[in-house]
Parts: C-alpha cells; structure tokens; sequence
C-alpha cells in the first residue's frame, strides 16, 4: 500500500488509496479480528540503552544506540534481533518522555527523522521530549537485514500495462522470482515481519527507555502502526499523532486498488498545472490535451527507452513522486517539456535519476515494504482476480494501476501464512491528534475519517484542497501551530486549514533548497508508503 523510498533521489518502496474506490473496497469482504489479544509482557531489557554521540553537523545533539528484540515475541528468551535507534534529548527541565517518530513505508528508516522533527517543532515543545527516531525489524541498520533481490528495479523493465501476455508473463517472473527469493533467503525471519510484531518491539522500546508512558508521532504507513501499538497498549499512550492516515479498513489489497484512482486523479492535478504555464511548457492550455501529450509520450518510451533507461513503467517510477508532493512538479514539467516538445530525453533521464532510479538501499526497504504487506493481511492467490481487478480500475485509473498492481504483486505468491488484521477501534486512548489533506492520493481522505470514527476522542485537522501526502511541520503554520498546541497539553479539536499555495515553475536548474517548504519533510517520507 505505501511505498517505502528515503528521498526522491535514492529508493522508492509504497502504499496508495481511493477516494472514489473507498466504498468498494469497504464492502468487499475484509478479513477482520477481534483486536490482538494482549501480548505475553515482553522480556525486561537487558540493561538501559547505551547512547552514543552521532552528531551532524545540521544535528549536534543527536546520539545512537541500538535495542535488542525478541524475533518471536511469542518466545521472549528465543533468538534476538536489533534495532537501530537515534535520540534528540530534551533539554528542558520537565519531561514529557519519549516521542517516538516514525516515516512510513513499510520498510522507511526512521533514524534521520528524529533530528527533523527535533529541530522543525518549535524549540519549546521540542525540548520537552526525547525525541527518537528507529529503524524498524529489518530496515536500514537495524540486525538483521531483509534484501529479497538485487536488481529487482533495474531498467529497462517490461511495460506495467500488460498489452499482450508475454508481457504479462514477463512481469509475473520478475514478481515470482522476488517472491521465491524472500524465502530462499529469509525464511527463518519473514514469519515475524509484521505491523503486529513491529509494535510489540515499540513496548520493548517504552521499558527499555524506562518511561511508562510514550508519545508517538506517525506518517502514512506509520498511522497503522501507531494505531496497532495504541490498540495493545492504549494505557502506555501519552500523545499520539497520525498524519496523512491509513485507512484501516481495507489493510491492503483494497487500499491498494482505491489508491491508484487517487493516483490518476492527483496526476491529472499535476498536468492542469502544466497547462496554465503554458507559457513556460508549451505543452498546450487544454488540461485533456496536455495529458494526451503525457500518455503519447509515455507510448514512444515503449519502443525507445530514453537513454536506454527509462521505459514506460520507469515513467510512471519517475511520475509518482509529484503524487506525494506538488514541489517536484516544476522539475517534472520540465523534463517533460524538454522530451514532448524539445526532443531533448536527457532532461527525462535526469528526472528518472532523482526521483524514480533505484539505489542499492532500496533493496532493503522495498523488501521490508513486501514482507510486512504479504504478512499482515489476506491477498488474492488467484491471478485471475488480480487482473480482472486491475483491468478494471485501469479503465477508469490509467496512470498507476497496473505499475503499483506488479509493486503489489509478490503477494500473490508469497508462501508466509497471512495473518488476520486487528481491529484499531479504540476507547481507551487519551485524545489523538489526526492530520489529513483533503486530496492525498496516497491515503485518500476516506481513511482518515474512517480513523478518527474508531480512535475515541480523537481530533481530525484537514488541510483543505491540500494533495500533498505528510503535511505537518512541512511548512503550514496552521497545522503546525495545532501539532505544538497538542503536544505541549495534550488537547486538540477538530479544525480545518486553508493548504499552501501550488508552486510556481522554476528553472530547470535551479534545484528545490533542502529546507524549502516541505521539501525537507518529503526527502525523508517513503514513496507509497
């Protein structure tokens, strides 16, 4: 569902829903549980964690240390696997205790976000938490590490629209193979790669800390997982916030299929946005025109890859990104321009080397991504549904249907027995703060109201006419004035911000600062997830 990728220039791992597609999705029959039974009380920590300076130099403060973890939580004296953690440490003389923060994915590093979100929360509150970011089981530098398959991404890789059935068949070897080689070379750890089993490892985080109670501070993928920790342990809940929301209801073949009409949709945003600077990309003043452009571009790349890099699926790789957020749409534009009316691919090929190319890194964390959605929840194994399903929503949702189905699609041969999800409805949580934009593609508004409907008391802060995907402390000082209010007292109220201004085209050359907007907050959020 939400895709894992560090930064539009490295690797891209991910999750996506619907809007229009929610109500479908929602009635099919979802495999459900009771909420998880209470889990057998961890093992206590061996010893209190070991904090080490790991400085940069935009985060002086920041110190390392890494946890150990049951495997099998089920069997806390068994074999234990590590977590790779990072700190920024309060400075102020009270403490509110840990604030755990966490990217998304599945499969997201988490430990270069807690010196972010240290130092974009006003220093006031920032200084009343120990702010920690994690890799979660199996990611970045947490032991041991999943890599399914090298070289899974590399280009030029079949077209994702799947015209006649070799092409078809040669996707479902690429997905089949990925597949076998997770079980090859992960069998012993794949069981325990789960949404469940990496919020059991955040109450082993709590004792270790020595706290008795954590904060929590979720984007995309990690709202399911704070909500699923809040769910087992909602008394050891002291604030919890949930950004662009996963909708819990269709965990995750359903999200999947309702986010690529979010996708199309938000893509279509994209090329009217071309088309009033027409000025400026000459690709035409008609919205329907300048997509028909985009989509006869994408039917040249079929037969001539530009560079002998980026195919049709590679396009669609290079594309998304400006789903997550509109910031890269000037860069986008631009390549396409230069391809459509300049006859310029290198421009295109650029785009595909910042925003879509793979890098080794992603192995890991396209491979955490697949484990965890393949274990937490029922697939199809029947193909045939795969495709009448996705032939379906293509129809109605071209831009991204048939790419994010063979992203998916390792599931469908996975040899993990799934688990059945549990229910986050939640009555004993204190009030939960919720962030959601009104036109997400990724996590579609639907699951955010659906969300706030099962967490008691909580709060939902929309960011009207917003589309970006992670929204708080990105720039908006109405939704990150509320988050400062909530986490210095703990109250919150349902509320409504205007969204920021779409940007203005830029130079080609002109690269998007670091510290601009949201432009830092979106290098370190995971693509589809």
């Amino acid at each position: 569902m939400l895709h894992p990728v560090p930064h539009p220039s490295k690797k891209r791992a991910a999750v996506l829903l619907s809007l229009s597609a929610i109500a479908t999705a929602l009635a099919s029959p979802v495999v459900a549980a009771p909420a998880p039974a209470a889990a057998p009380a961890p093992a206590p920590a061996a010893a209190t964690l070991r904090w080490t300076g790991c400085a940069t130099p935009r985060y002086p403060t920041l110190q390392c240390a890494s946890l150990k973890v049951p495997l099998d939580h089920d069997h806390p004296a068994g074999r234990q696997i590590s977590l790779a953690l990072t700190r920024v440490p309060h400075t102020a003389a009270t403490s509110q205790g840990p604030l755990l923060v966490n990217p998304g994915g599945p499969g997201g590093s988490g430990r270069a976000l807690a010196g972010f979100v240290a130092s974009a929360l006003p220093k006031d509150v920032a200084g009343q938490y120990d702010v920690i970011g994690f890799d979660p089981r199996g990611v970045g530098k947490s032991e041991p590490v999943l890599d399914c398959g090298a070289g899974h991404f590399k280009p030029v890789r079949p077209d994702s629209v799947p015209l006649d059935p070799a092409t078809e068949q040669a996707n479902l070897e690429r997905v089949r193979s990925f597949a076998e080689s997770c079980q090859t070379k992960h069998a012993d750890v794949l069981p325990y790669v789960g949404t469940v089993s990496a919020a059991r490892d955040l109450e082993v985080l709590r004792t270790a800390l020595g706290a008795e109670r954590l904060s929590y501070f979720g984007y995309s993928y990690g709202t399911y997982l704070g909500a699923v920790y809040a769910r087992l342990h909602p008394d050891r809940v002291h604030r919890l916030v949930l950004d662009s929301v996963v909708d819990p209801g269709g965990v995750w073949y359903e999200d999947n299929l309702a986010q690529d009409q979010a996708f199309d949709a938000r893509h279509k945003s994209f090329l009217a946005w071309v088309a009033q600077y027409d000025a400026t990309y000459h690709l035409g003043t008609d919205p329907a025109a300048v997509e028909e452009r985009w989509y006869a571009m994408r039917t040249a790349l079929r037969s001539a890859p530009a560079g002998g890099k980026v195919g049709p699926a590679e396009l669609e790789d290079t594309y998304m990104p400006g789903g997550y957020y509109n910031g890269y749409w000037p860069a986008l534009a631009e390549a396409f321009a230069s391809y459509a009316v300049r006859e310029d691919p290198k421009p295109l090929v650029a785009a595909y080397e910042r925003f879509g190319a793979v890098e080794p890194s992603a192995g890991n964390s396209y491979s955490v991504y697949t484990a965890v959605q393949c274990r937490d929840s029922a697939w199809p194994r029947d193909w045939n549904t795969w495709r009448a399903d996705m032939w379906r929503t293509h129809a109605k949702a071209p831009f991204m249907t048939w790419n994010n189905a063979w992203y998916n699609a390792p599931c469908a041969f996975w040899k993990t027995e799934p688990l059945r999800t549990p229910d986050v409805t939640n009555h004993d949580l204190p009030p939960a703060l919720l962030f959601q934009a009104t036109e997400d593609a990724a996590t579609p508004f639907e699951g955010a109201v659906t969300m706030h409907d099962k967490l008691a008391g909580s709060a939902l802060v929309v960011e009207e006419g917003g589309g970006n995907h992670g929204i708080a402390l990105s720039g908006n000082k109405c939704l990150d004035e509320k988050l400062a209010a909530y986490l210095r007292t703990g109250q919150a109220a349902d509320a409504t911000c205007p969204a920021q201004p779409a940007p203005k085209p830029a130079a080609a050359t002109r690269a998007v600062p670091p510290s601009a907007g949201g432009a830092a907050l979106h290098g370190l959020l995971g693509f589809r997830g």
